[in-house]
């Protein structure tokens, strides 16, 4: 017997073992082990052997002071109870073994030098079944039985304590991994995907995911998504209401928690539904914390009822608090990234800017026409309005446009123009809206759109009309919801840019040959601005030759001090169908032909192309008939006196013609 207690270091076992070998020596009709809890101060029953039917074993234990082991323990010595019936010491045990039939029953201490650890019992269903021979003989019994249960007890510690020991080695690891993951991972894909196989390592989960609150709809979103053995009713980048959902509840209460799936359905039926078909039978969810500000949540999920543990909340409490550091970190990264690209966007576009010809600050003239634009854009420009500038080519829109820019709020931020119609139409949407690495053959890398490095800002959109019809309802999108995505991405980016248009065609006519949206028209046209063609600017003639030989003689070092009457009034009387532009390339050359200090101005040009352009006098002889009318009729246009009853045709063909020529009423 002793050489079978000492090869046992299973209590179970053990038991087994000795039931087994005492009946052939001690009669018996029940054995059992009971432990002392000091901390609890209670008894408890920890093994029974028995053939009988077991009726009313205490599941919680039993106070020191009801129970007969404490005094063996006391004493040392055997408690004996002959007959059960006439005890009167301990009722509660006395009730239990007489539920059971016991007649009889003795208690012999376990005990080591070192501690007490509780008592041998053995019971019998006939009374004073056991002799003072039987009693001294298991009492011999019990003090193998007590060493054994002692190494065994210290087993099955160590055993415990080497679990403890490996689970949090595995979670030191793990926290070990995730911390390296902050200090390495920039980009949050990076990390999540470094901190998510962490975890499936460590601790098994099927699922993990980490949801980011969007401020701009409010709703929390699914950034990243571990879950290799989905069936797809997760998405990644999903939208997640902080109403009705599980992830919504712990962000709100800013409390983590463990649920079981009746759990999971209490708090959202929604979030029930969704892990119900994906297999998901528990889940731990905590919420990322940093500053007193919550970020999302951190979500880890298994298949196996009932996987996660109070330990387990308190260290996925302790990753969250990482991540929510290096969700900090990122998104600032994120942020000083796009920041450093748009500076480089900006820089660029900038010193393009200085290449390129612009190099008159100020719109000269002084003419009563001229004054009636500047008026209106003294007007439009404080206001964000969507500002569509009518003229024809070279009559200055662009300058027009910075105007606006330079007097409104925006003047800080930056004045970023595209010419439409020099852009190819294939890549149009990605000059406007900007496009990821990958997104087509040759993007090789990213590029910001000059909506979002006009952020702030002004767009000036030259050439309007040539927008393909197709591109035009992102357009539309842009100056409705201020919002879009880059090509090849589905993130959606706002702007706060306002938008100046330009175009040398009549979008009016263009809708109604359905050649450009009705909406998008209505949507540009909310302030639009004629400008006028030099030849109905002449008293601004002369000022703007004198302009551009300042101009050019600095530029060249030359100096010139006179121009000929008669030159200045050949080019009063030119019709100038090149506009501003065509004037300022013309004195340019007369510039460089002067040698003295008198301009050279090569008159015979003009009357060449003067010459050249009487077979296209058609257009020319229309406006002039226009423009003559409606100084007739001081400058109205409809009833029986205005312009377009002297030109014998329908107010509204006069006003489509108008605005076709460029014409407007305010110069008259």
């Amino acid at each position: 017997m002793a050489e079978s207690i000492s090869a046992r270091r299973q209590l179970s076992t053990l038991f087994s073992d000795l039931s087994r070998l005492l009946k052939r020596l001690v009669p018996f009709d029940f054995i059992s082990l009971t432990l002392v809890d000091h901390k609890e101060r209670v008894v408890r029953l920890h093994i029974l052997e028995t053939d009988e039917p077991v009726v009313g074993t205490p599941s919680g234990g039993t106070p020191f002071e009801e129970t007969p082991t404490i005094v063996a323990l006391e004493t040392r010595r055997p408690y004996y109870i002959p007959d059960v019936a006439a005890e009167q010491r301990f009722p509660v045990i006395r009730e239990i073994l007489q539920a059971n039939h016991i007649q009889s029953a003795c208690i012999l201490p376990l005990f080591t030098a070192q501690r007490e650890l509780g008592g041998l019992h053995f019971g019998s269903l006939t009374k004073d079944a056991y002799s003072p021979q039987d009693i001294e003989f298991m009492g011999q019994v019990a003090r193998q039985v007590a060493v054994a249960v002692d190494n065994a007890l210290n087993s099955e510690s160590a055993i415990a304590y080497e679990a403890q020991l490996s689970r949090e080695r595995d979670r030191l690891r793990a926290l070990l991994e995730v911390n390296n993951a902050v200090v390495t991972c920039l980009e949050t894909g990076q990390l999540f995907d470094a901190i998510a196989g962490s975890l499936r390592r460590r601790f098994g989960v099927d699922y993990a995911s980490l949801l980011i609150y969007d401020p701009e709809i409010q709703a929390l979103r699914l950034k990243m998504l571990d879950f290799p053995e989905s069936t797809g009713a997760i998405q990644q980048d999903a939208v997640v209401e902080l109403d009705d959902t599980l992830a919504g509840h712990v962000y709100r209460t800013r409390e983590g928690r463990i649920f079981n799936l009746q759990q999971i359905r209490e708090v959202s039926p929604t979030t029930f539904e969704l892990f119900t078909r994906e297999g998901i039978q528990s889940l731990c969810s905590v919420p990322l914390l940093l500053r007193g500000a919550a970020l999302g949540t951190l979500n880890v999920g298994s298949r196996q009822p009932d996987r996660f543990h109070a330990d387990d909340l308190q260290f996925f409490t302790q990753v969250a608090a990482q991540v929510a550091i290096a969700l900090d970190n990122a998104l600032s990264y994120q942020r000083i990234e796009e920041l450093n690209t748009r500076l480089a966007e900006e820089k660029i576009y900038l010193e393009d800017e200085i290449r390129t010809d612009n190099r008159f600050e100020e719109i000269v003239g002084q003419s009563r026409a001229l004054k009636t634009i500047l008026k209106q854009v003294e007007t439009v420009a404080p206001t964000d309005s969507t500002v569509l500038i009518y003229g024809e080519t070279g009559t200055g829109k662009e300058l027009l446009a910075r105007a606006i820019h330079d007097l409104s709020s925006r003047k800080q931020g930056t004045f970023v123009k595209l010419n439409c119609a020099a852009i190819p139409t294939g890549l149009l949407e990605s000059e406007l809206f900007g496009h990821e690495k990958g997104a087509f053959t040759g993007a090789i890398a990213q590029r910001i759109g000059r909506f979002e490095l006009a952020h702030r800002g002004t767009i000036f959109l030259d050439e309007v009309a040539e927008i393909p019809i197709e591109l035009q309802s992102k357009l539309l999108r842009v100056l409705q919801e201020r919002e879009f995505e880059r090509l090849g991405s589905s993130r959606t980016i706002r702007t706060d840019a306002r938008l100046v248009a330009a175009t040398n065609r009549d979008l009016a006519e263009m809708v109604e040959a359905r050649e450009f949206r009705a909406d998008l028209y209505y949507r540009l046209n909310v302030f639009p601005i004629t400008v006028p063609p030099l030849r109905d600017r002449h008293d601004d003639i002369p000022i703007l030759v004198q302009y551009f030989v300042q101009q050019y003689a600095r530029r060249m070092n030359r100096r010139i001090t006179s121009i000929p009457t008669e030159s200045m009034n050949a080019l009063a009387r030119y019709h100038w169908p090149g506009n501003i532009r065509e004037l300022q390339n013309f004195i340019e050359r007369a510039v460089i032909l002067t040698t003295g200090s008198t301009l050279n101005l090569p008159v015979r040009e003009l009357k060449r192309a003067a010459g050249g352009a009487s077979v296209i006098t058609l257009e020319t002889a229309e406006r002039d008939a226009i423009i003559r009318a409606l100084r007739d009729a001081s400058g109205k246009v409809g009833g029986d006196h205005g312009a377009a009853a002297k030109l014998g045709m329908k107010r509204t063909t006069l006003q489509a013609k108008m605005r076709k020529l460029g014409i407007d009423t305010k110069s008259f």
